[in-house]
């Protein structure tokens, strides 16, 4: 079988089941398996002298490891489009993204706490148009992470290649952040999700423009891409804040400190529990699309 169709089965078993709570319940998932061993390694080998050079050791052995623990794998019958399947994320991110507006609907405090299950800033002093944006950029930075770039690694290299990605995806949201103590350990890993995310952020962007709107907002979205904090996340949020005609981004705090980013779309409305069912419709759009095209690839290459 293809990696497109195995690709195709495992896009739909993931949108039919998502994440199964009773299995989840009896079983590690394997990101829960890839985060305990990174987390063993920061605990083990994240000091004194030389942490870069065992942050890139550590990301070559994660990367190898991945690489060769995916060429075995493999070789089971149905282990690719059921792993590929887990490790895929579009309805559970829909469903995270959802409970946000649901919270909403009864009250400010309701929403909080579902948006603090999705984001790293801090939620406690956050107004409603402030709960949304945060669900709204979570959805759009993840729809890339957890949906476009895993199923772009395994298209073109199947279960190997969605293994490598996700466990230097799980290293960098564990240790690629610039902070004293994962400045430089977490720095291969950093580096490395920066550049397997560089073309699928791309991707993702055009997925979620707004094609029936002018052409030269794609310059906007271009603009406001490398202004953003992140070199590939202001992508697939720029192109999705054009789709809602929202504002996104802007000042946030982290652990009680505020930070003055600059907004993406200023000219948008403020956001609102609305918008964030509007950019889950969004996303289900933009993942049917990109099922589309691989059923028709499959379709193409049964016929050559």
């Amino acid at each position: 079988m293809s990696h497109a169709a195995a690709l195709t089965l495992a896009l739909l078993l993931d949108a039919i089941f998502g994440e199964p709570k009773w299995l989840w319940d009896r079983l590690p998932h394997p990101a829960v398996l890839m985060g305990r061993l990174i987390g063993w390694a920061d605990r083990s080998f994240n000091c004194g002298a030389g942490r870069k050079a065992k942050g890139v050791a550590l990301i070559l052995v994660l990367v190898l490891g991945a690489w060769w623990a995916g060429q075995v794998l493999r070789q089971l019958p149905g282990i690719e489009i059921l792993l590929g399947a887990v490790l895929l994320a579009q309805k559970s991110l829909i469903d995270h993204v959802k409970a946000v507006a649901t919270g909403l609907t009864k009250s400010l405090a309701e929403g909080r706490h579902a948006v603090a299950m999705i984001v790293g800033r801090d939620t406690t002093e956050m107004d409603e148009p402030a709960t949304a944006r945060a669900a709204i950029e979570s959805a759009a930075e993840n729809f890339s992470d957890g949906v476009i770039a895993p199923a772009f690694w395994f298209l073109l290299f199947g279960l190997p290649g969605i293994l490598v990605y996700k466990i230097t995806n799980t290293a960098d949201s564990m240790i690629g952040y610039r902070t004293e103590r994962h400045r430089d350990f977490g720095w291969a890993a950093a580096r490395l999700d920066d550049a397997l995310n560089l073309v699928p952020a791309r991707l993702t962007a055009l997925l979620l423009f707004p094609w029936g709107k002018p052409l030269s907002l794609w310059h906007e979205v271009i603009h406001e891409a490398r202004r953003h904090r992140s070199p590939n996340a202001g992508w697939p949020e720029a192109a999705l804040s054009r789709s809602l005609d929202v504002a996104l981004s802007g000042p946030r705090a982290y652990h009680g400190e505020m930070r003055d980013y600059p907004w993406v779309n200023p000219e948008g409305h403020d956001a609102t529990r609305q918008d964030i069912d509007r950019a889950c419709r969004r996303l289900w759009q933009a993942w049917a699309f990109a099922l589309f095209c691989l059923i028709a690839r499959v379709a193409i290459l049964s016929f050559a």
